[in-house]
């Protein structure tokens, strides 16, 4: 039984240009991709009922389209560790060189590739002569569904697709990601440049709405000079980068400051410290409460709460029997 063609509707001719418009994963916000799962299965389909072979990790060169801002970090670290002790679980895809005979382009999996190089190991890799299209799809759906890029990390991703060439499809497609949000990363891109975010990195804790926010002010001429002195000040390098950002965002927002947001009639509000590294959000209905936090210090600080709550609790009721006295 012959075996069934993965990349069947998905794979143009090698020469296609980028431009090309049949391709069929259109709309993407549409129906291509519901969740991470269907994401990780999506990337899993490159990789089913293939041959996986062991490459000399030399043999193999990077992606033409980067999608990472730096790759020092604590989970690359694990990662390796793993890998040193339990082997490479999961093959990563590469695909023959279109110039070079004898080598191949990594689509996906780069840090196994990293790893298995600095452990001076072969890497177990499957081989797919598949077209630049094909390619950044399968390496944007591997990566939304597992690598956990940031934010802005997406948003470079996107700007270089479209410096390649790509449109919005494709991209949307890559990215998992509907036009909106594709347009909100591409606004955040031209506003602050490639150069800046390399300084401020990939910030983990910082999402969306706070890239927006802080691409308006550097987008503002009147900030173009505060911009550069923060970010040549001594020792803004040595900085984590979430505190980075935070330190640039501060400066040019000099209304930063503790904030709690009401929603008027909705039971509703929002609060964040002057650091911005936790953001709350709060719902209170009277018969309900629930608080949830995200940012860099979301978890400590969440957990800072529990273990005082008996505590809280007992300062709650002694206040609560003083105003009945």
């Amino acid at each position: 039984m012959a075996r069934k063609n993965l990349l069947e509707g998905l794979v143009d001719l090698p020469n296609d240009p980028p431009t090309v418009t049949n391709y069929p994963m259109r709309g993407a916000g549409k129906s291509l991709v519901r969740s991470l799962d269907d994401l990780a299965k999506q990337a899993d389909k490159f990789l089913e009922g293939e041959a996986i072979v062991e490459l000399d990790p030399d043999q193999v060169d990077a992606s033409f389209v980067q999608d990472r801002i730096s790759e020092d970090d604590a989970e690359f670290d694990d990662l390796k560790e793993a890998i040193r002790v339990r082997g490479q679980d999961t093959p990563i895809l590469v695909r023959p060189h279109r110039s070079a005979e004898g080598r191949y382009q990594v689509v996906f999996g780069h840090r196994r590739l990293r790893a298995a190089r600095e452990l001076g190991r072969k890497v177990r890799a499957v081989v797919k002569p598949i077209d630049d299209r094909t390619h950044v799809i399968a390496q944007g759906q591997e990566n939304s569904a597992r690598a956990n890029l940031t934010f802005i990390e997406r948003a470079l991703f996107a700007r270089r697709l479209e410096d390649l060439g790509y449109d919005r499809d494709v991209i949307a497609s890559a990215l998992a990601a509907n036009a909106a949000l594709i347009s909100k990363m591409m606004s955040v891109t031209e506003r602050i440049s490639a150069s800046t975010i390399q300084q401020l990195g990939s910030a983990p804790g910082v999402g969306r709405e706070r890239w927006l926010e802080l691409s308006l002010l550097v987008g503002k001429a009147s900030n173009e000079a505060k911009v550069s002195d923060v970010l040549r000040s001594p020792g803004f390098g040595e900085l984590p980068s979430d505190e980075r950002f935070s330190r640039l965002y501060g400066a040019l927002n000099k209304s930063a400051r503790p904030v709690r947001k009401v929603e008027a009639g909705a039971g509703k509000a929002t609060w964040q410290p002057r650091d911005k590294a936790v953001q709350a959000e709060i719902k209170n209905t009277g018969k309900a409460f629930s608080m949830s936090m995200k940012a860099k210090n979301a978890g400590r600080f969440g957990e800072f709460l529990s273990n005082r709550l008996d505590a809280l609790y007992e300062q709650f009721l002694a206040e609560e029997g003083n105003k009945g006295d």
